[in-house]
């Protein structure tokens, strides 16, 4: 394959047959292979090494396409050290300048321009970068429905809206022995009350809201001292803008009650923010028939994680397909989909693939 490396440290891997016209957009499946550091080895993985796999059976069958066909992983997917998530993908089809995401801070207080030319990264290839015919994303579920319901395969629909925000509580630290309850001012305190407000609103709201406080950090963070500052974050998520914007304004009417109650201050930064996203009704129909007649039982499904694939949908035609997760586990060193699954959505990725790519018959 062709490999070129972007700016952003993406990288895509161009295959051509003898009969390939390069003028042609290619068709592109790919993920992204970064995880977090209570991560498994599919989430994202998965979709790359099918990719691959796909490209070796045309190879091996002496299959020739008129496209193009371009498996690609992206940079900083995750979101976790350099926000926002899918950095490398947004990137790539010029949702966000390439100076601004170069210039990211990492939470370890490094830049993301000098860590990808640490390693090699910095590449040449032009950002945004070559517009699709279509992109295809095969990934695990990270969640429960499809092994719950014995369903191979999940043609997905459509993907959550995400807002995530970094909240950072000042207050004053002083002795936990000698201060009276009603005069503290208690940052570890009011964390805790956002804290278990995101859990009750999510619960209160229903549906496909869902809000997670995934990190917080304590100063001075010692047994017998109040807390003088608390830096915490809030995951918002649902498939409906107006549901999500309700939940984050009403996280925002909460935090400026308990700030002026606890005497503290509070200020907001967005870390991420992205609109729920429906990924090409044509494409979704062709999963699911494709999956179907290839003989898997397949079910129509929204998508709790953000994926590359919803940035790419900004572009050209975009889709998923989905295969189970064990247990639901996912960002987990116990993240697991058997072989046989692993190969059914291969399977329907490879089909789906050489169609678009169009095949010489």
């Amino acid at each position: 394959m062709e490999v070129s490396i972007d700016a952003i440290g993406n990288v895509v891997g161009l295959w051509c047959g003898g009969k390939t016209d390069r003028s042609l957009p290619p068709v592109m499946t790919g993920s992204h292979i970064d995880t977090v550091k209570s991560g498994g080895r599919f989430d994202g993985n998965l979709g790359v090494l099918a990719g691959l796999e796909v490209i070796k059976v045309i190879k091996e069958q002496n299959i020739s396409t008129k496209h193009p066909i371009a498996v690609s992983f992206f940079t900083g997917e995750e979101g976790s050290r350099f926000a926002p998530d899918m950095l490398g993908s947004l990137v790539y089809v010029g949702g966000l300048d390439l100076e601004t995401a170069l210039s990211t801070i990492s939470v370890d207080g490094k830049r993301l321009g000098s860590e990808l030319e640490a390693i090699g990264y910095n590449g040449t290839a032009p950002c945004p970068g070559t517009t699709p015919k279509i992109f295809l994303e095969l990934h695990i579920e990270q969640g429960p429905i499809l092994e719950s319901e014995g369903i191979d395969i999940g043609a997905v629909e459509n993907v959550q809206g995400i807002s995530w925000t970094e909240l950072t509580i000042k207050g004053q630290s002083n002795h936990a022995g000698t201060t009276p309850m009603r005069m503290r001012r208690d940052a570890g305190y009011v964390a805790a009350k956002i804290s278990t407000f995101v859990r009750d609103l999510s619960n209160e709201m229903g549906g496909t809201q869902a809000g997670t406080v995934g990190k917080i950090d304590l100063v001075p963070n010692l047994v017998n001292v109040v807390s003088s500052k608390a830096t915490m974050t809030v995951d918002l998520r649902n498939t409906s803008e107006l549901m999500l914007q309700e939940a984050e304004n009403r996280l925002a009417i909460f935090c400026e009650g308990i700030a002026s109650q606890e005497d503290v201050e509070i200020t907001r930064k967005s870390l991420a923010r992205f609109e729920p996203v429906e990924f090409n009704h044509q494409l979704v129909d062709q999963v699911f028939v494709t999956a179907q007649n290839l003989g898997y039982s397949t079910k129509r499904m929204t998508s709790g994680a953000g994926h590359d694939a919803q940035m790419l949908s900004r572009v050209c035609p975009a889709a998923m397909i989905f295969v189970p997760s064990k247990d639901g586990l996912s960002h987990n060193p116990a993240e697991f989909t058997s072989i046989e699954e692993v190969a059914a959505g291969a399977n329907v990725l490879l089909h789906l693939i050489v169609d678009a790519a169009e095949e010489y018959r």
